[in-house]
């Protein structure tokens, strides 16, 4: 977990049984006076409810100057990354006071700056490759076996820029939000302000699959310029086989893509269908025209209701998606998202 410029590192743990019964100590936690103590007892367990514990086991500090933007656990199971608008450090799990500075893109003159970092990972089975994202929406992949300070990429992915889609926005919606690599570690999926892409990590010249996220709002950029909402850092991911990608949108909408079947649904979060045995129905946005019944106008969508992180499984068929202020978790037991 990362806050702000600092990374903790938690145990999570699961308790369904109690201590009672300590010597020198009362059930309400205090202390008890050594001397009052006339018999010793057995500390005993007692069942109780099944309770998730959270408890800090590491903090990692002082190595960043802005605001960390993401964290990536290695293939090797002992270092991790943390990215932050400029620099990408590298740490060892087990010391918390010293890490390794593997890309730094500030220029000697801030003035002079172009881009910032917005997302990086490594990728799941070669520890020495990594990946960073950029607000110009390029990807650069590095090598760590190459130096000590990868300032040199070995692959720049990037999309040549179609001139007739060029406006006063191309370069706010073009920066990449997340970048995640699949579980075979054959492709990488990016996530920018409309689309999901998929790119194979064997051709840098453009994605493989493009999938519109919400391409109704392109008209309403203006809008959400204004607003600020132009600025949502969406994140994406896979499912467990690299089959169906997921990421949010807006009025509490999530999107999944089934990348073998091409289809795609527009699902929705709240508390109706979170109840037990409910089934999430397919949303549908109308952009003019007569409105279809369970259809909603893109300009009823309620854009301070966004989902801006997703997660899902590695294994089984169940998703979490964080809304405002509400985690809602989803179990699907069909294999595909028709």
């Amino acid at each position: 977990m990362y806050a702000d410029k600092t990374i903790k590192l938690w145990k999570i743990s699961e308790r369904d049984k109690r201590p009672e019964g300590y010597n020198l100590k009362e059930e309400d936690g205090r202390y008890r006076d050594p001397t009052t103590v006339t018999t010793l007892r057995v500390p005993v367990f007692h069942p109780m409810d099944l309770m998730v514990e959270a408890s800090p086991r590491r903090v990692f500090a002082n190595a960043h100057t802005y605001h960390i933007n993401s964290i990536s656990v290695n293939s090797d199971c002992e270092t991790y990354l943390s990215a932050d608008d400029l620099r990408i450090n590298l740490w060892n799990l087990e010391i918390t006071d010293r890490s390794f500075n593997i890309v730094d893109i500030k220029p000697a003159n801030m003035e002079e700056l172009t881009e910032v970092i917005t997302a990086a990972e490594f990728h799941p089975n070669q520890c020495n490759t990594f990946v960073y994202s950029s607000s110009k929406g390029t990807i650069r992949l590095c090598d760590m076996r190459a130096s000590a300070l990868c300032d040199q990429h070995s692959k720049l992915f990037e999309e040549p820029e179609d001139p007739s889609n060029r406006s006063f926005f191309s370069e706010i919606i073009s920066s990449i939000s997340d970048v995640k690599f699949s579980h075979s570690g054959r492709y990488m999926m990016t996530r920018d302000y409309l689309t999901v892409k998929i790119w194979d990590l064997n051709m840098e010249s453009r994605p493989v699959e493009t999938y519109q996220v919400h391409e109704y709002l392109r008209s309403k950029l203006c809008s959400l310029y204004e607003n600020d909402c132009i600025f949502d850092k969406f994140e994406c991911c896979w499912n467990g086989n690299d089959s169906v990608v997921m990421t949010g949108s807006y009025n509490n909408f999530f999107r999944m893509f089934d990348r073998g079947y091409r289809q795609d649904v527009t699902l929705e979060a709240s508390r109706e269908s979170s109840k037990p045995r409910s089934v999430l129905k397919p949303r549908k946005v109308c952009t003019g025209g007569k409105r279809k019944k369970d259809e909603i106008s893109v300009d009823s969508l309620d854009f301070n209701k966004k989902i801006l992180h997703t997660a899902w499984h590695p294994q089984d068929n169940i998703i979490a998606v964080a809304t405002t202020n509400n985690l809602y978790i989803f179990q699907d037991r069909l294999t595909s998202i028709q």
